[in-house]
C-alpha cells in the first residue's frame, strides 16, 4: 500500500500577500493531489475560533471528506485548529480529540484509516507549541497515542514548530523524523517547521515540499 499524506498550515486563509483568500487555499489543496490532508489553523484564533475555511468549499470544490470530527467550538470547522481530510470514499474507523498539554491551548486528532488497499494506520494530526519545553510534553502524550495503535503503523504529521534538527525530538525514541524541505515562511522558506514522524512498519517512500507560485502567496507555508 502506498499513500501519499500531506500537511498544511492554512494561516487562517490570509496569505503572505496579506490577503484572506479561500479560494485559493482550496486550489493548493486540490494541487498536492494526496489521498490524506492534514491542515492546521482552519479556525480562527479568537473568541469563538469561527471557521476561516468553509465546509461548503471542501464539499463542492474537493474530492475530500472531513467526516464526524470534533470541533473547539459550534462555528469551528476543527479541534484547536486541526482537520484531517480524506478522499471521498476512504473508511474513517474513528477520531480521537486530544488535548495537548502546554501553556497556550494546543490539541491534535488521532485518526484511525483504512484504505481499501491495505490494512488500518492512525494519522496524528498536530500543530505543536512555540516553547520546546511544551513541545517536549505534546511529543510524550503523541507518542503514547502512536506506540497505543499498535500492531497497526502510525504516523504524526503537522507544524511541529521546531527550527532544529537535533533538538526538541528527544522523546521520539524508536521513531523517525522526517524534514521534507523548507517550507516556512513560504515567500522565501528556509524553516523546516512541518514534518512527519513515522512509527516501526511505515516507509517514506518520497518526500518534499509543493513550491509553486500560488503555494508561496496563499499561506504562510
Amino acid at each position: 500500500m502506498t499513500l501519499r499524506i500531506a500537511s498544511y498550515n492554512l494561516h487562517k486563509c490570509v496569505g503572505s500577500d496579506g490577503r484572506r483568500d479561500p479560494e485559493r487555499i482550496i486550489a493548493v489543496i486540490n494541487a498536492l493531489q494526496a489521498d490524506v490532508i492534514a491542515l492546521q489553523e482552519v479556525d480562527r484564533r479568537m473568541g469563538t475560533r469561527p471557521a476561516a475555511l468553509a465546509q461548503k468549499l471542501i464539499d463542492t470544490e474537493t474530492d475530500f471528506e472531513r467526516h464526524d470530527m470534533p470541533r473547539t467550538g459550534p462555528d469551528s470547522l476543527g479541534w484547536h485548529g486541526q482537520v484531517v481530510l480524506v478522499r471521498r470514499g476512504t473508511r474513517v474507523l474513528g477520531v480521537e480529540a486530544i488535548t495537548l498539554p502546554g501553556l497556550e491551548p494546543r490539541g491534535a486528532l488521532a485518526v484511525k484509516i483504512a484504505p481499501d488497499n491495505g490494512g488500518p494506520f492512525t494519522l496524528v494530526g498536530a500543530h505543536l507549541g512555540l516553547r520546546r519545553t511544551d513541545r517536549r510534553a505534546q511529543w510524550t502524550r503523541i507518542a503514547q497515542l502512536m506506540r497505543a495503535a499498535h500492531p497497526h503503523p502510525a504516523l504524526a504529521i503537522g507544524d511541529f514548530n521546531e527550527w532544529r534538527n537535533e533538538r526538541g525530538f528527544e522523546t521520539l525514541t524508536g521513531f523517525h523524523v522526517h524534514a521534507p524541505g523548507a517550507s516556512y515562511p513560504a515567500r522565501a522558506p528556509f524553516g523546516r517547521l512541518d514534518r512527519v514522524v513515522t512509527a516501526p512498519g511505515l516507509l517514506v517512500v518520497r518526500a518534499g515540499v509543493l513550491d509553486t507560485p500560488l503555494a508561496r502567496v496563499a499561506s504562510d507555508h
